[in-house]
């Protein structure tokens, strides 16, 4: 029985899918995902991924045997990279002859760095500096390692970097792929005379890089930022990007949804009904004030807009709108003595229920409820949710 069933899952394959079946179903998703047709990348990484694993016999009996847990602990998670693959499949031509893109050098990984910005950041745009430390070829020995013919082919791995070794685990033997300890990986080696001392035959050496990220006026939450070439450099391969994500933080007034802006205010009963002014102060450097008509009721969660003061859009910088939400503030008491003159100005108070015959009436008096009796209704509250959520099971008689 299969004990995963993620990677056939990206495939939309059956776990019980001949290899014809897997590559069938792998070439129809995979020209659907692939970035060249507006697909996401990472998406396209995850399906090439499995398909890796699954056309493999090995690979693929010890992920139906024991997920991908089992692959990491038999060393079997690295790949090829997915244009490598796809190209294997569709010809090596780029995407469909000569309109695609030719699949490019190899690439040092990525980097990913996240910059958490406030919304003032985002709705002003901002530019700040990114100190990182990369890999690069050392200028010494031109990314060698040492003198010229000092580099020799790892004899413990054959320049493979990777030893293979067997496991018995009871009927089954597994197999474990580990970088070579000899080579470090590298599948060469070079004598310790004969190594460039500035890299100390590593071929890279550490330097420091700093970037200038621009936060532009309404950049997103999740957005990303690429410098591409500002990775670590290799030799014989291309660096890869460095990829600034956008993290925006949460904000104490105001809360974002896409470019509008959303704020709940609070604002005394007397100005709810009798018009007046508050203010609130924006993400620049101004405070809107606003006007409340006499005449104009503000009700309890009454939501009005104030057009054009939400966030500016990306790229465009056209403004949304500004919503607000608002609560009205009660006062604690009242003076008995002012209530005629609320009775002339407001409306008259709803009529007494009628009830019929036989209904005895009763009258009592409200109080402020203590802790214990507020803890006891919040208890009841939580229950009746809890109830709602949960089917009711009964007993069958023994």
């Amino acid at each position: 029985m299969v004990k995963e069933t993620k990677y056939y899952d990206l495939l939309e394959a059956s776990p019980t899918a001949s290899e014809a079946d897997l590559k069938k179903a792998y070439r129809k998703k995979a020209l659907r995902l692939h970035p060249d047709k507006g697909g996401d990348p990472e998406l396209f990484k995850e399906v090439t991924h499995a398909y890796e694993v699954l056309s493999d016999p090995q690979r693929r009996s010890i992920y139906d045997a024991r997920g991908e847990a089992g692959l990491s602990e038999s060393g079997g998670m690295g790949g090829m990279d997915p244009q490598d693959l796809f190209s294997q499949l569709f010809g090596g031509g780029g995407f469909f002859g000569s309109g695609g893109r030719t699949p490019g050098p190899r690439k040092t990984k990525d980097l990913v760095h996240r910059v958490h910005v406030t919304l003032e950041d985002l709705y002003k745009g901002k530019t700040s500096k990114l100190s990182l430390t990369r890999n690069v070829i050392c200028a010494k020995c031109s990314g060698k390692g040492g003198k010229e013919g000092a580099v020799q082919t790892c004899t413990a791995c054959h320049g493979q970097g990777v030893r293979v070794t067997l496991r018995q685990m009871g009927p089954m033997i597994q197999q474990i792929q580990q970088p070579c300890d000899t080579c470090s990986g590298t599948g060469e080696m070079i004598s310790a005379k004969d190594r460039c001392k500035t890299c100390n035959g590593k071929k890279v050496v550490s330097e420091k890089k700093m970037l200038e990220v621009h936060i532009d006026k309404g950049m997103k939450g999740g957005q990303t930022i690429n410098f591409r070439g500002e990775s670590d450099q290799a030799p014989g391969v291309a660096p890869g990007d460095v990829i600034i994500v956008v993290e925006e933080k949460p904000h104490d007034r105001f809360k974002r949804q896409g470019d509008d802006l959303v704020i709940d205010q609070e604002i005394d009963l007397l100005t709810a009904l009798g018009g007046g002014q508050f203010a609130i102060k924006h993400l620049d450097d101004r405070a809107l004030i606003v006007k409340i008509n006499p005449g104009e009721v503000i009700k309890y969660n009454d939501l009005k807009v104030i057009s054009g003061q939400g966030m500016p859009s990306y790229r465009h910088h056209e403004p949304g709108d500004l919503f607000v939400h608002f609560t009205v503030r009660f006062p604690e008491q009242l003076d008995p003595a002012l209530i005629p003159g609320l009775e002339r100005v407001l409306p008259p108070r709803a009529p007494l229920e009628k009830f019929p015959k036989g209904i005895a009436l009763e009258e009592v008096e409200l109080e402020e409820a203590d802790n214990r009796q507020r803890a006891r209704a919040d208890a009841g509250d939580a229950m009746d949710e809890d109830e709602e959520g949960e089917p009711r099971v009964q007993c069958a008689n023994q």
